[in-house]
């Protein structure tokens, strides 16, 4: 859906009001003042997300800490920025960020899929964006390698606490007592 079918006057940067004009399931973010296409993910992306998002809602569910929300959902984080990671964890303390139309503030746990599209946007400048508003834990899960990186934010900035490649346990310090073996998210789909 080019932004010409969608009409929405071409501007240098973008802000949440003009985002706000696209229609419902547009594929874009607000990414640093630009509307961003991004493509729907492939199959096996998806897989890796829905194993992923069930090991984790099951399991906050279960201990009653909050809610997981998947994309497409918007997270406005600034009025240039607003994003529809992967997966994200609210505690259920500051469930008064969930609003109608949109989570207005930091998640406190962001998990984003890399895929061709994205992957310079989530390893980048979303990396930068989501520690300075505050996520808490941010896990980048790369399909290509089989591996999750776990970072936890602090004023301001991120830093590596765990990786696992292929195998291992990767666990969340923000989602207590979650934990999930690397083998089984990174199940191939055949045909």
């Amino acid at each position: 859906m080019p932004l010409a079918e969608i009409k929405i006057a071409p501007k240098e940067i973008y802000t949440y009001a003009d985002y706000a004009l696209l229609p419902e399931g547009a594929p874009y973010q607000l990414i640093g003042g630009k509307l961003v296409m991004t493509p729907s993910p492939i199959p096996y992306h998806q897989s890796i997300s829905m194993r992923l998002e069930l090991k984790l809602a099951s399991h906050v569910l279960e201990k009653n800490l909050g809610m997981v929300y998947d994309a497409p959902l918007d997270v406005y984080l600034e009025e240039t920025e607003t994003y529809q990671p992967d997966i994200i964890f609210i505690a259920k303390e500051r469930r008064s960020i969930i609003e109608p139309t949109k989570i207005n503030g930091a998640p406190d746990l962001v998990v984003e899929i890399l895929s061709p599209s994205t992957a310079y946007y989530d390893l980048k400048k979303k990396f930068k964006v989501y520690a300075k508003h505050g996520v808490k834990e941010y896990w980048i899960v790369d399909p290509l390698e089989k591996s999750v990186e776990v970072y936890t934010g602090k004023d301001g900035n991120f830093t590596l606490m765990q990786r696992a490649e292929k195998e291992g346990v990767i666990s969340s310090e923000v989602v207590k007592g979650f934990a999930v073996e690397i083998k089984d998210i990174f199940i191939e789909i055949s045909g």
